[in-house]
């Protein structure tokens, strides 16, 4: 009852830090790159590759914040990320021109590459170690509002704050709600591991695990990743045009939009509920499947199966953020897992910063026609699941 009671109270602290990190961040160019665009002097355009260079930043520290957290923890990792955050949204809020403007960016990305999923994955692990599936799947519930939270935030902020004020009031909720929050995490202890003298020492568990199949499923694994976040990228940044070319109408599309946030929690309740005593490979799988047959009903039916593609583009989404945590986590086992979520999320990252300019060359050359792209890739993300070798982590 006990480790229950902690397992929520972790669950409470990481969902809300991460609603905060991710509506901070990843969500607020929606609502804020035209009114910074404007009082900059910039474009549109430049604001999201000033985006784009925060989600490149961020690939890189990911592998260094996952190292730091099988070391000692995410206690201080997150916590350093609530500070960086707020710093760098202040630099933001101040800057007078394109080079503040990436600057912040810049900045921001070094807080998403230790603040968000991964880095919150790598604490659960380093806390819970094989055990933490369950909580992995709670905070995607709660973090899977930040869209819902922080796009009417944002607007209210801005609409009485101006952009500038919208900045400031997220660093400081950063520093009076994310900073507490990431305090308040339990201190990871030191893993004990037998000596062949029978004597224990305590050694931080860091060191990847070598087993027959691991590095044929890292790349497999790899490249799932950064497939599924490139899909969800792209949908996320041209979905209602999507529609609209598909033959829905405007009102239809924004209606539509807005469901693909609480198709991917209703999907995160089944995960949590009945998949969770399936292999999360079986899940996986299913959640891959879901994007590329919503685009064939859509590409049957038109328009009148838009409803149905989006709900199964949301639920396999929301399955599959839940996989990028579970997978390695059951694929390798818990250690090493900090370091080894950094370099398997780096391609994911990558491919995520150039997804909205990728996939919009494609709509722009083909229309509604893209999604048989994003169908392709998505098949392909199924195969290499097929494919996955068994691998028996020690």
């Amino acid at each position: 009852m006990k480790h229950k009671a902690g397992d929520a109270r972790l669950v409470a602290i990481l969902g809300t830090a991460q609603t905060l990190g991710w509506a901070s961040s990843y969500y607020l160019p929606a609502m804020l790159a035209e009114p910074m665009a404007a009082d900059l002097g910039v474009s549109p355009v430049t604001v999201f590759a000033a985006f784009s260079l925060a989600l490149l930043v961020s690939a890189l520290v990911g592998p260094l914040a996952g190292r730091k957290i099988d070391v000692g923890g995410g206690r201080p990792v997150l916590a350093a990320a609530s500070l960086v955050f707020a710093g760098g949204l202040v630099v933001l809020a101040l800057a007078q021109g394109p080079i503040g403007l990436f600057l912040g960016w810049a900045v921001i990305g070094l807080a998403m590459g230790s603040g968000l999923y991964e880095a919150a994955f790598s604490t659960l692990v380093r806390l819970r170690g094989s055990d933490a599936r369950a909580t992995i799947t709670g905070i995607t519930l709660i973090a899977g509002f930040a869209s819902t939270v922080g796009w009417p935030l944002s607007a209210v902020m801005e609409a009485h704050l101006g952009w500038r004020g919208a900045c400031i009031g997220w660093a400081l909720l950063h520093l009076v709600v994310g900073l507490p929050l990431n305090l308040s995490l339990p201190r990871a202890t030191r893993v004990v591991r037998a000596t062949p003298d029978a004597q224990a020492q305590p050694v931080p568990d860091t060191g990847a695990v070598p087993v027959p199949g691991a590095a044929l499923a890292a790349v497999l694994l790899a490249f799932v990743f950064a497939v599924t976040w490139f899909i969800s990228t792209a949908m996320a940044a041209h979905l209602p045009r999507l529609l609209q070319d598909a033959g829905a109408s405007l009102a239809m599309a924004v209606a539509l939009g807005a469901i693909v946030g609480p198709a991917q929690v209703a999907a995160r309740l089944l995960e949590f509920g009945f998949l969770r005593h399936v292999h999360p490979l079986l899940s996986a799988r299913l959640a891959a499947l879901a994007h590329p047959l919503g685009v064939v009903l859509m590409a049957a039916g038109g328009a009148a199966f838009a409803p149905a593609f989006v709900l199964l583009h949301g639920a396999g989404n929301g399955i599959l953020t839940i996989a990028k945590g579970t997978l390695p986590l059951v694929l390798f086992g818990p250690q090493g897992y900090g370091l080894r979520q950094g370099w398997l999320t780096l391609p994911a990252r990558l491919s995520q910063a150039i997804a909205p300019l990728a996939f919009g060359a494609a709509i722009d050359r083909w229309g509604a026609g893209a999604l048989w792209l994003s169908a392709f890739l998505g098949a392909a993300a199924l195969g290499a699941l097929l494919l996955m070798p068994k691998v028996a982590p020690r």
